[in-house]
């Protein structure tokens, strides 16, 4: 039997064979972007790689024009500049003309964005072509989180809504996320149907028919009230996810020069904890994130200040939120130092707090493929559902939805991404902080803290030791190295890594059901140790996931923790030798 067609790799920017360009065909394609192009500095900053590819300075040209930005995990994300690899107001007007072409005439479509630079302008263009398009469109005020955006999309009954972000992505990236009317992240098949429309879109226009992308006949305003509203009715809910108890906590904070600040503040006053004590010079919203070398709480030094400022005031914890506050980091003191907790860590003491809170067996909790498998112990311990499914908050809230019988409570993915509750169908930094807080503050009444509670998971359910390594593929060939790699591995697996035997290999892409296929290959390595490989979709890396259990020796925790840490090591050296990178690429666990 054939074996099935692998789907477009997640990817932010995919060459396609319109992108073999020779020098004359290069140079008309550049000038007519320049021509479809509304943005004057866009338009100068091509003439600039024109006129260095006509001097020998190939590669920024050759860049720009190297294929379509195209949907990956998270929608449209790639580096800024002109041409249709880049993120840019013409790429941002064409993706909107695309999904407003599938939506009904009368339709409602909510625009937010952050404060990244150019977010601002993408989020007015975005606006524009709705309302040129004869549908009402809702441009917030202000820069927002995205969780407020995916909370806004249902709240208005809108049929979708855009987010002009790139998340934690390097400043010189920008993105377009998509929403549709059930509040959470386009997935399959209208991402299929999109991914078609917006190729439409560019060949029509590329082809000179302007009407293809509508635009408005004057700027759309954006409405505070509505926005004000919004504020108002997202922060009653995240209140609401907490049941009375202590307040009694003493919380770091920092926004990572993004949007979270002013609502996390908002937040934690309306459920009657004390105020944050932030990292004053990162609170700030600031798209060049001028602190930080990557603004994503994983990255090594990404919360050196957080931990600083937690140290000096004593803190019980500190929390980070990414740029657009839809991720959480979590530092907590040990020894006299202070330690990055994993998002596996994070994500299982949410769900079981979530649990103990409260009851029923028609609860469930949802975690991706590459995320810790103690979840489902947990889970079972509760007496409630735990369910696996493919990276990506859209498929998060898909396998949500796919249960109606049962109350969603909790779903997580291991690169710091957590949903609580159904009222916000996407990944939420803000409620996620919440419910740390109300567990840190819980504990500290008892006497206790976050490593005790670890440690008594630990105790019950073995000891789950797991990270991930990251490797960038940069440069115009990333793309392509990268796919090589995984191809390599998918045809040739190892029989052994480290002396463990692989009993088996799990190649997602080849799973019978179309909407279950994706670029993540899995190797089953026994006593509840894996591996998995996985390309990102939002950033040019390859990702390694691995995770042992240790078993305990005396009940001797922290022995059993180095052993795992030590196995992990090995393992995934070797799987980084066998995939043709030795050294391992960077550790984020």
């Amino acid at each position: 039997m054939a074996a099935p067609e692998p789907p477009v790799p997640d990817a932010a920017a995919v060459p396609d064979a319109a992108a073999v360009l020779d020098d004359a065909a290069l140079l008309a394609a550049a000038g007519r972007w320049r021509d479809l192009d509304p943005d004057p500095a866009g338009r100068t900053e091509l003439d600039a790689l024109v006129a260095g590819f006509e001097e020998g300075e190939r590669e920024g040209l050759v860049a720009a024009f190297a294929g379509r930005v195209r949907l990956g995990t998270a929608g449209l994300r790639a580096p800024m500049g002109p041409g249709p690899a880049r993120m840019n107001r013409l790429v941002v007007r064409r993706a909107t003309a695309a999904l407003v072409s599938l939506l009904p005439e009368d339709a409602t479509v909510v625009v937010g964005h952050d404060a990244r630079r150019g977010s601002e302008q993408f989020a007015a263009d975005a606006a524009g072509v709705v309302a040129g398009s004869g549908r009402r469109p809702v441009l917030l005020a202000g820069s927002v989180p995205t969780p407020v955006l995916a909370f806004a999309v249902r709240r208005l009954g809108a049929a979708a809504g855009v987010m002009v972000t790139a998340s934690h992505n390097p400043a010189s990236d920008n993105g377009f996320k998509v929403y549709l009317a059930d509040g959470a992240q386009i997935g399959p098949p209208d991402e299929e149907r999109l991914a078609s429309a917006l190729v439409e879109v560019a060949d029509r226009h590329d082809t000179g028919d302007p009407s293809v992308v509508p635009w408005g006949s004057s700027p759309v305003a954006p409405d505070p009230a509505a926005t004000a509203e919004l504020a108002g009715a997202y922060v009653s809910v995240l209140a609401g996810h907490l049941a009375p108890g202590p307040r009694d906590a003493t919380l770091a904070y920092t926004a990572l020069h993004g949007v979270g600040r002013a609502l996390t503040e908002r937040a934690f006053a309306a459920a009657g904890f004390a105020p944050l004590a932030e990292v004053a010079e990162q609170c700030e919203p600031d798209g060049s994130f001028p602190t930080v070398e990557l603004p994503n709480p994983e990255e090594p030094g990404a919360l050196d200040r957080l931990v600083a400022r937690a140290a000096d005031v004593g803190a019980d914890v500190g929390i980070a939120h990414d740029p657009d506050a839809d991720r959480l980091g979590v530092v907590v003191p040990r020894g006299g130092t202070w330690r990055r907790l994993t998002g596996d860590e994070v994500g299982v003491l949410l769900a079981d707090h979530l649990l103990r809170q409260g009851q029923g067996v028609d609860r469930l909790v949802v975690r991706t493929i590459v995320s810790s498998r103690l979840l489902d112990a947990v889970a079972a311990h509760h007496g409630v559902t735990s369910v696996a499914t493919l990276t990506g908050f859209k498929h998060v809230m898909a396998a949500a939805r796919a249960r109606p019988e049962l109350r969603f409570v909790f779903g997580y993915e291991e690169a710091l991404g957590f949903a609580v509750g159904d009222e916000v169908r996407d990944k939420d930094g803000i409620a996620a902080a919440l419910v740390m807080a109300d567990l840190v503050a819980r504990l500290r009444a008892e006497g206790r803290t976050l490593d005790d509670r670890l440690d008594e998971l630990a105790l019950r359910h073995g000891v789950h030791v797991s990270q991930s390594r990251s490797s960038r593929f940069e440069g115009l060939d990333g793309e392509a190295r990268r796919a090589d790699a995984v191809a390599r591995l998918r045809s040739d697996p190892p029989a052994e890594l480290a002396g463990r035997p692989v009993l088996a290999v799990v190649d997602h892409l080849r799973a019978a059901a179309p909407a279950a296929r994706s670029d993540v290959v899995v190797l089953e390595l026994g006593s509840g140790a894996w591996m998995a490989v996985r390309p990102s979709g939002t950033e040019p890396k390859l990702k390694v996931y691995a995770e042992v259990v240790e078993p305990l020796t005396e009940g001797d925790l922290q022995a059993a923790r180095r052993a795992g840490v030590e196995r992990l090591s090995v393992l995934h050296d070797a799987l980084a030798a066998r995939l043709g990178f030795p050294g391992g690429g960077q550790g984020l666990g």
